[in-house]
């Protein structure tokens, strides 16, 4: 069973995230995994996979932290207080206290496991830590710009039929300009967040010191090809010294349907991604 925890986040009393540790089921972990969620309620909508992958890692004897972001699930601050900035040390201090908790896994590989808007937050963190990170990104994002405006629609729903959607998106985009915060679908968007989020890109970081990359992809239909988007991305990532491997793999799109729904086909497929040996290591086995 997972350990439940508040992780103190500064001095102030009741800053704090809710973590999940799930220790791994072997005397030394063969590696430490930090989950990275999505964006608003695509976390909610995930967490259900998140926990699943989470146990089947533990079982395959890494050890797992799951953490809510500030102002998310049952950390303190709401939503509206946080900011992009704020996020990526709420990564940098999982990963610090993972490191910390786990000596037997000295030597072991840290991973950043990001979903969708996730991967942008993983990549923004990874050059901020103390040592260099590998990448598992499920379904992620090229762009903050995307995620933002993909997150901003929600509210055009209702105006869609007056005709009044182009106003509406403009004058959300005014409010945020000014530093003004937006409600969307319930949650208050600061301008802070939505600004660190825009800005976000899907690229590599020379500083993050890390040189692998397992990129899983979901799609309906079996034997589907990468989207244009996704090789791009890639090519740039393997440009920058990145062992990159692309994994398609056949399931729902867990994070945005109507009902909690699984794709257990994505499991033993991330747990086989992380538990091949690097390619550098393969070749020089050869």
């Amino acid at each position: 069973m997972p350990q439940a925890f508040f992780l103190p986040a500064s001095a102030t009393a009741g800053d704090q995230r809710l973590c999940l540790f799930h220790a791994a089921q072997a005397a030394a972990p063969r590696g430490l995994v930090v989950y990275v969620p999505p964006f608003a309620e695509e976390m909610n909508k995930a967490r259900r996979m998140a926990a699943l992958q989470a146990r089947a890692l533990a079982q395959a004897g890494y050890s797992v932290l799951q953490t809510d972001l500030l102002g998310c699930g049952d950390s303190s601050g709401d939503f509206g207080d946080a900011g992009w900035q704020d996020w990526i040390e709420d990564v940098r201090r999982a990963c610090a206290w993972l490191r910390q908790r786990e000596p037997a896994a000295a030597g072991a590989p840290l991973w950043l496991w990001g979903l969708r808007a996730g991967c942008l937050l993983a990549a923004a963190a990874a050059p901020r830590l103390d040592e260099p990170a590998q990448l598992c990104f499920w379904q992620p994002m090229a762009s903050g710009r995307l995620a933002l405006q993909q997150f901003l629609r929600l509210k055009l729903a209702g105006a869609l039929g007056s005709g009044n959607g182009a106003a509406l998106m403009e004058a959300m985009k005014q409010q945020l300009a000014r530093g003004e915060s937006v409600e969307v679908a319930g949650y208050r968007l600061s301008a802070a967040l939505a600004s660190g989020l825009e800005s976000a890109q899907l690229l590599p970081d020379a500083a993050a010191r890390a040189t692998r990359l397992e990129w899983l992809e979901l799609s309906t239909q079996a034997d589907a090809p990468p989207s244009p988007v996704s090789l791009k991305a890639q090519a740039q990532w393997q440009q920058a010294g990145y062992q990159v491997r692309s994994h398609r793999v056949q399931g729902p799109a867990f994070w945005q349907t109507s009902e909690i729904e699984d794709a257990p086909a994505l499991l033993p497929a991330t747990l086989a991604a992380l538990q091949t040996p690097a390619l550098v290591a393969q070749a020089s086995a050869a």
